[in-house]
């Protein structure tokens, strides 16, 4: 099983918001949406939209919302 991971990190790599799901559209579909959703302002203070893969909901960050 692949699940998609779409974190949005800021500045000092905290996790802002997560979304993680089974289906890789959907998953690509939001990621783009986190990295339009940035600021230029945000982007130049380091903030990071980040679209990774795991292999069990273990792996998925405990405050992600779940789409599956």
């Amino acid at each position: 099983m692949i699940i998609w991971v779409n974190e949005q990190l800021d500045p000092s790599g905290l996790l802002y918001s997560c979304i993680a799901s089974c289906n890789e559209d959907l998953a690509k579909d939001c990621h783009e949406s986190f990295k339009e959703n940035l600021t230029e302002g945000q982007k130049k203070l380091g903030w990071e939209a980040r679209l990774r893969t795991v292999t069990s909901w273990d792996d998925v960050p405990v405050n992600a919302l779940k789409l599956d």
